[in-house]
């Protein structure tokens, strides 16, 4: 799989071609500083990924819509520092496929490029429910954050079900619990989600496989 760098911080493209080189299926071909010097470089390479933070200088998301427009099939993964939800969205009307944050670990920055590879999306963190429930047109300036989630057993096993469709009387006589302290169970999960409704719970457990998603498909 080739590959192209598009950042222009020297450190950070150096730092990332050493991560990625220690997957011998994936080949770094070249890298860019600027917009235009990646636009060049696709003109002499066949390129499977970019690898870009957009927001660095030199660039903008401008360059990720002319890329999309002339190479449909390329997939783009960014990797920027925190950025605003409004910049968040605006990256995949733009023609972003996953997003990564710089200060994620090596191992979901690995994971990240294997999956968009592979033609999946791949969100950092808490990205994806809260892209899903933004108001596009009412967007605030929240920094989005990378920190893990610490989730109880009890608390899983509550999302499984809310996942599943079960109602909070339907949990509490499941895993003998009040109704009152199923509520309570669903309201922290939500807080330690950053969700806002039940979608947000059921993308999260599809997304951390608590639940396979061929529950949703073949469910008549």
């Amino acid at each position: 799989m080739n590959i192209v760098l598009a950042d222009s911080n020297n450190l950070i493209r150096i730092g990332l071609r050493s991560i990625l080189n220690t997957n011998k299926d994936i080949s770094v071909v070249a890298e860019a500083n600027s917009s235009e010097d990646l636009l060049d470089i696709l003109t002499s390479f066949t390129i499977d990924l970019v690898i870009i933070d957009y927001t660095s200088m030199n660039f903008s998301i401008d360059v990720v819509v002319k890329l999309k427009k002339l190479y449909s099939n390329i997939k783009i993964l960014a990797i920027t520092y925190e950025k605003s939800p409004q910049v968040i969205v605006d990256a995949f009307k733009s023609g972003v496929t996953s997003y990564v944050k710089k200060d994620c670990s090596i191992s979901e920055i690995m994971d990240a490029v294997s999956e968009t590879l592979k033609g999946e999306k791949f969100y950092c963190g808490s990205i994806l429910e809260i892209i899903k429930d933004v108001d596009i047109d009412n967007l605030d300036s929240d920094i989005l954050s990378c920190e893990s989630i610490s989730l109880s057993k009890r608390e899983c096993e509550i999302i499984s079900l809310i996942a599943e469709g079960y109602t909070n009387a339907q949990i509490a006589k499941y895993i003998f619990l009040s109704p009152h302290t199923v509520s309570t169970h669903r309201k922290n999960i939500m807080s330690k989600l950053g969700v806002k409704n039940t979608a947000g719970i059921v993308m999260y457990a599809v997304k951390t496989d608590l639940i396979s998603p061929n529950k949703f498909l073949f469910k008549k």
